[in-house]
């Protein structure tokens, strides 16, 4: 699989402005800026590269903790999680997931083994230098 993002930048670092535009058209011209990186915490101007790795990061976990309940013969109903990722002194230093699940008849042993199992082995987990932690709940699956 190859997957093509194209980042076009104009001018300087805290003045400049980008777009983003993605292969799959997931995004088209989506700006970004120093303004929306580091002074807009509400994110309504738009993404920054930190945005793009928590949420590249919150979906492969959620795709892989799904195929590794599905080979242990569970079905998840819904896998909700939420990514924080802290960026300190530039650099990403962590990212937190927190996930609330939805799977019928598991026991939370199982559950917590087949989520760490998830974590450590997503390919975006394994491409990231920070320290990643989850806290899962499972919620009623009925």
């Amino acid at each position: 699989m190859k997957r093509k993002v194209n980042a076009i930048w104009q001018g300087g670092g805290a003045n400049g402005q980008g777009i983003l535009t993605a292969q799959s058209g997931a995004f088209n011209e989506m700006p970004y800026s120093f303004k929306t990186r580091f002074e807009n915490d509400k994110g309504d101007l738009g993404t920054n590269p930190e945005e793009l790795i928590a949420a590249a990061l919150a979906g492969c976990f959620n795709m892989k903790l799904s195929f590794v309940l599905n080979e242990n013969n569970y079905h998840p109903i819904e896998l909700n999680t939420d990514a924080i990722l802290i960026f300190e002194d530039g650099k990403i230093v962590e990212i937190s997931l927190k996930l609330i699940a939805k799977v019928p008849e598991i026991s939370k042993i199982l559950f917590d083994e087949l989520v760490l199992e998830a974590k450590n082995n997503c390919p975006i987990s394994g491409a990231l230098n920070c320290n990643i932690s989850v806290n899962a709940t499972l919620a009623s699956g009925d």
